[in-house]
C-alpha cells in the first residue's frame, strides 16, 4: 500500500540559531504555536504542549536535537498513531533559514488521507506563524482557531 508523508517548507529571514531556539523554547512557541509547554525540548525528554483551541495536552517525545540543524520528535499525529516529525534547518543566502517539516508515514486509506490533509494544513500554518513571529513579532495564531472550540 502507498504510504503518505507530509513535506512542507518555508524560508525565514532570520539566522538558523534564532529559528532553532524559537522552536525548542516553549516561551517563544507561545507567541506563534502553543498556549503552554512543560519545558524546553531536550533530547530523550518528553514535554507536553497545549494548543489554544484544544483542552488536552499533547505529549511530545524528543528523539534527536542537532543544534541549529535538526529537531526530531514523536507525537500522536493522528488518533492512536505515533508519528515522527523532523524539522530541519538549512542556511540560505542573506542569513536566512530554510525550514523543512516532514511528518509520517501513514497508509493512503481514509484515516491516512484525513491526517494528511489536516496535518499538512497544520504544518503550513506552523511555518507561516513562525515566520510572522520571528520577522515581525506578530502572533498569527491568536484567535485564528477559536471556531474549533465550539
Amino acid at each position: 500500500m502507498e504510504m503518505l508523508e507530509i513535506k512542507t517548507a518555508l524560508q525565514i529571514a532570520k539566522p538558523k540559531a534564532e529559528v532553532y531556539n524559537a522552536i525548542i523554547d516553549p516561551e517563544q512557541m507561545k507567541h506563534y504555536f502553543i498556549s503552554e509547554g512543560s519545558g524546553m525540548m531536550d533530547e530523550g525528554k518528553t514535554v507536553s504542549w497545549k494548543f489554544p483551541e484544544f483542552d488536552e495536552y499533547v505529549p511530545v517525545k524528543v528523539l534527536k536535537l542537532i543544534p541549529n540543524k535538526l529537531i526530531s520528535f514523536e507525537w500522536e499525529g493522528a488518533a492512536g498513531q505515533n508519528l515522527k516529525v523532523e524539522i530541519s534547518l538549512a542556511e540560505m543566502p542573506g542569513r536566512t533559514t530554510l525550514v523543512k517539516v516532514t511528518e509520517g508515514k501513514m497508509a493512503a486509506d481514509d484515516m491516512g488521507i484525513q491526517w494528511f490533509g489536516g496535518n499538512t494544513e497544520g504544518w503550513a500554518n506552523f511555518l507561516a506563524c513562525l515566520k510572522a513571529y520571528l520577522e515581525h513579532g506578530i502572533n498569527l495564531r491568536k484567535g485564528g482557531f477559536d471556531f474549533m472550540k465550539e
